[in-house]
């Protein structure tokens, strides 16, 4: 705490008069970003083909990712003590709220129609599937885009490939639908 009030400026005292400890002030910085990704991807839920909701889904969440790779980092790549999502200040499984809702709901309804090969009959598998394949590109991305051992093909054609990819493999037919 004393690190971050050096950052920022003001005595550990003053960061204590609003946080109780780091892990709330965890909290506070989670909750901010958990409710900005969501806001990011709420737009995708006016798209009318569900399988063109969840590629731009997942250019959202990616676009998010590298626009904030900090914010990212601590969200998604930080080892963080269990906190249950009402003490985030967030309703766990709404939509408006929770970026991983927005995605098992769009996941389920594609489902519900028949867009995935039915072998697949675990759309919460599916979601967090297309999830770890966005989160993988984004993570390499952040952590070692500038890497001068790996000639990187650019960001946008691996996402792409990356989507194509897992999409193919999880829909009935490869075309989309």
């Amino acid at each position: 705490m004393r690190e971050i009030a050096g950052r920022v400026g003001c005595s550990a005292t003053a960061i204590y008069l609003y946080f109780r400890d780091k892990n709330d002030l965890f909290r506070a910085l989670c909750a901010t970003d958990f409710l900005a990704l969501a806001e990011e991807m709420r737009h995708m839920e006016a798209i009318a083909d569900p399988i063109e909701r969840l590629r731009l889904l997942g250019m959202g969440y990616a676009r998010f990712a590298l626009s904030h790779p900090n914010h990212y980092r601590l969200m998604f790549m930080t080892p963080w003590p269990q906190i249950a999502a009402d003490q985030l200040g967030i309703e766990q499984g709404n939509p408006e709220q929770d970026a991983y809702a927005q995605l098992a709901g769009m996941v389920a309804e594609a489902h519900a129609v028949g867009c995935f090969r039915a072998d697949l009959t675990d759309p919460g598998l599916i979601a967090q599937t297309l999830w770890a394949g966005m989160h993988g590109v984004c993570a390499l991305e952040i952590t070692l885009g500038d890497d001068c051992w790996t000639d990187w093909r650019p960001f946008e054609a691996r996402l792409g490939i990356m989507q194509e990819t897992l999409m193919r493999s999880l829909l009935r037919t490869p075309g989309g639908g």
